[in-house]
Protein backbone atom coordinates (compact mmCIF):
# COMPACT_ATOMS: atom_id res chain seq x y z
CA UNK A 1 0.00 0.00 0.00
CA UNK A 2 3.09 2.20 0.88
CA UNK A 3 3.86 1.85 -3.19
CA UNK A 4 0.09 2.77 -4.18
CA UNK A 5 0.44 6.13 -2.00
CA UNK A 6 3.29 7.35 -3.43
CA UNK A 7 1.77 6.66 -6.80
CA UNK A 8 -1.24 8.58 -5.24
CA UNK A 9 1.27 11.18 -4.25
CA UNK A 10 2.63 11.51 -7.55
CA UNK A 11 -0.66 11.48 -9.35
CA UNK A 12 -2.06 14.77 -6.74
CA UNK A 13 1.35 16.52 -7.78
CA UNK A 14 0.28 16.76 -11.27
CA UNK A 15 -2.76 17.42 -10.34
CA UNK A 16 -4.80 14.50 -11.05
CA UNK A 17 -6.87 12.97 -8.25
CA UNK A 18 -4.70 11.31 -5.89
CA UNK A 19 -5.04 7.70 -6.26
CA UNK A 20 -2.50 5.00 -6.80
CA UNK A 21 -2.53 1.40 -7.61
CA UNK A 22 -0.58 -1.71 -7.54
CA UNK A 23 -0.17 -5.05 -9.19
CA UNK A 24 1.73 -7.82 -7.50
CA UNK A 25 2.27 -10.81 -9.26
CA UNK A 26 1.93 -14.33 -7.04
CA UNK A 27 5.58 -14.19 -5.20
CA UNK A 28 4.63 -10.40 -4.10
CA UNK A 29 6.35 -8.84 -6.96
CA UNK A 30 5.61 -5.82 -8.09
CA UNK A 31 4.28 -6.20 -11.93
CA UNK A 32 3.24 -2.61 -12.33
CA UNK A 33 1.77 0.31 -10.47
CA UNK A 34 0.33 3.63 -11.64
CA UNK A 35 -1.31 6.66 -10.55
CA UNK A 36 -4.58 8.40 -11.94
CA UNK A 37 -3.23 9.97 -15.08
CA UNK A 38 -6.90 10.94 -16.41
CA UNK A 39 -6.67 15.16 -17.09
CA UNK A 40 -3.08 14.95 -18.49
CA UNK A 41 -3.75 11.96 -20.73
CA UNK A 42 -7.72 12.99 -21.65
CA UNK A 43 -8.28 9.65 -21.18
CA UNK A 44 -11.59 8.70 -19.09
CA UNK A 45 -10.43 5.02 -18.67
CA UNK A 46 -7.21 6.50 -17.14
CA UNK A 47 -7.72 5.71 -14.04
CA UNK A 48 -5.12 4.16 -11.89
CA UNK A 49 -6.07 0.60 -11.56
CA UNK A 50 -6.98 0.26 -15.47
CA UNK A 51 -3.55 1.31 -15.80
CA UNK A 52 -1.69 -0.66 -13.48
CA UNK A 53 -3.81 -3.75 -14.52
CA UNK A 54 -2.72 -3.02 -18.46
CA UNK A 55 1.00 -2.62 -17.11
CA UNK A 56 1.03 -6.06 -15.61
CA UNK A 57 -0.69 -7.64 -18.10
CA UNK A 58 1.58 -6.72 -20.56
CA UNK A 59 4.41 -7.34 -18.75
CA UNK A 60 3.20 -11.06 -17.92
CA UNK A 61 2.74 -10.93 -21.44
CA UNK A 62 -1.45 -11.52 -21.59
CA UNK A 63 -4.07 -10.63 -20.34
CA UNK A 64 -4.67 -13.06 -17.38
CA UNK A 65 -3.40 -11.72 -13.76
CA UNK A 66 -4.51 -15.07 -12.42
CA UNK A 67 -2.57 -15.14 -8.30
CA UNK A 68 -2.07 -11.18 -8.77
CA UNK A 69 -3.33 -8.63 -6.10
CA UNK A 70 -4.60 -5.12 -7.05
CA UNK A 71 -3.65 -2.88 -4.44
CA UNK A 72 -5.46 0.48 -4.57
CA UNK A 73 -5.63 3.70 -2.11
CA UNK A 74 -9.41 4.27 -3.07
CA UNK A 75 -12.38 1.49 -3.48
CA UNK A 76 -12.23 1.03 -6.83
CA UNK A 77 -15.28 2.59 -9.24
CA UNK A 78 -17.27 0.31 -11.34
CA UNK A 79 -14.98 0.26 -14.04
CA UNK A 80 -11.82 -0.57 -12.15
CA UNK A 81 -13.78 -3.29 -10.58
CA UNK A 82 -15.14 -5.13 -13.22
CA UNK A 83 -11.10 -4.65 -14.94
CA UNK A 84 -10.10 -6.70 -11.95
CA UNK A 85 -13.11 -8.77 -12.49
CA UNK A 86 -12.18 -9.63 -16.49
CA UNK A 87 -8.62 -9.85 -15.75
CA UNK A 88 -8.83 -12.35 -12.83
CA UNK A 89 -7.25 -11.12 -10.29
CA UNK A 90 -7.11 -12.90 -6.89
CA UNK A 91 -7.77 -10.45 -4.30
CA UNK A 92 -8.26 -6.83 -3.87
CA UNK A 93 -6.82 -5.01 -1.52
CA UNK A 94 -7.74 -1.29 -0.80
CA UNK A 95 -7.55 1.50 1.50
CA UNK A 96 -10.32 4.18 1.61
CA UNK A 97 -13.58 3.31 1.09
CA UNK A 98 -15.93 5.48 -1.56
CA UNK A 99 -19.16 6.04 -0.33
CA UNK A 100 -20.22 7.74 -3.44
CA UNK A 101 -19.02 5.88 -5.90
CA UNK A 102 -17.29 2.44 -4.57
CA UNK A 103 -18.12 -0.83 -6.11
CA UNK A 104 -15.90 -3.39 -4.05
CA UNK A 105 -18.64 -3.16 -1.02
CA UNK A 106 -20.13 0.11 -0.43
CA UNK A 107 -21.92 1.65 -3.20
CA UNK A 108 -22.09 -1.50 -5.28
CA UNK A 109 -20.03 -4.79 -4.93
CA UNK A 110 -19.05 -5.93 -8.30
CA UNK A 111 -16.56 -8.21 -7.78
CA UNK A 112 -18.71 -10.28 -5.27
CA UNK A 113 -21.70 -10.61 -8.13
CA UNK A 114 -22.26 -14.42 -7.73
CA UNK A 115 -23.75 -14.18 -11.78
CA UNK A 116 -20.16 -13.19 -12.49
CA UNK A 117 -17.96 -15.95 -13.74
CA UNK A 118 -15.03 -14.40 -11.40
CA UNK A 119 -14.78 -13.27 -7.64
CA UNK A 120 -11.55 -12.18 -6.12
CA UNK A 121 -11.41 -11.55 -2.61
CA UNK A 122 -11.11 -8.75 -0.82
CA UNK A 123 -9.31 -7.12 1.49
CA UNK A 124 -10.15 -3.48 2.66
CA UNK A 125 -9.53 -1.14 4.99
CA UNK A 126 -5.63 -1.58 4.42
CA UNK A 127 -4.20 2.28 5.88
CA UNK A 128 -7.00 3.32 5.42
CA UNK A 129 -6.62 6.38 7.62
CA UNK A 130 -3.56 7.78 5.45
CA UNK A 131 -5.52 7.13 1.79
CA UNK A 132 -8.33 8.50 2.73
CA UNK A 133 -5.80 11.79 4.08
CA UNK A 134 -4.09 12.12 1.04
CA UNK A 135 -7.78 12.76 -1.18
CA UNK A 136 -9.38 15.07 1.83
CA UNK A 137 -6.02 17.46 1.56
CA UNK A 138 -6.39 17.39 -2.48
CA UNK A 139 -9.59 18.33 -2.18
CA UNK A 140 -9.31 20.83 0.65
CA UNK A 141 -6.84 23.18 -1.84
CA UNK A 142 -10.05 22.58 -4.39
CA UNK A 143 -13.35 23.74 -2.47
CA UNK A 144 -14.60 27.70 -2.98
CA UNK A 145 -15.14 28.60 0.44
Amino acid sequence: MRLALAQAAAAGDRGEIPVGAVVLGPDGEVLAAAGNDRESAADPTAHAEVLALRRAAARRGGWRLNGCTLVVTLEPCTMCAGAAVLARVDRVVYGAVDDKGGAVGSLWDVVRDRRLNHRPEVVMGVLAEECGDVLKRFFATRRIR
